[in-house]
């Protein structure tokens, strides 16, 4: 799994992006299990994910609402299947509104220019 810390810092919020080769919900569920093995991870606000698998896209939002569809969406434009990408937050003490949607798109942006 490739992970990439420290992309981005907002009002106190700090975002990673995460992602490797996926086959399924049930695979993607197995690899943010691994990741959470990182105590940093594991204490995380939101690991929210996406996967286009060849039965369909799966996602998750884990609390940030509508973050999983973005990821979905961008590996959709991608054609990226068989890949699970997790945008990391930790929540810094002050709401960001829509910003944090634009976070998370520069997360998978930052993460599909790396692999």
């Amino acid at each position: 799994m490739k992970i990439i810390e420290n992309i981005i810092s907002d009002r106190g919020s700090k975002y990673a992006v995460s992602g490797g080769e996926c086959h399924s919900a049930e695979h993607a569920k197995s690899l943010i299990k691994t990741l959470k093995k990182k105590k940093k991870f594991a204490k995380a606000t939101h690991n929210s994910w996406g996967v286009l698998c060849t039965d369909g896209g799966v996602k998750n939002d884990d609390g940030e609402s509508g973050a999983g569809m973005i990821i979905l969406r961008m590996l959709e434009r991608e054609g990226l299947t068989n890949h699970l990408v997790i945008v990391t937050r930790w929540y810094g003490g002050k709401h960001l509104g829509g910003d944090r949607f634009r976070h998370v798109q520069e997360a998978v942006r930052i993460y599909l220019a790396a692999i």
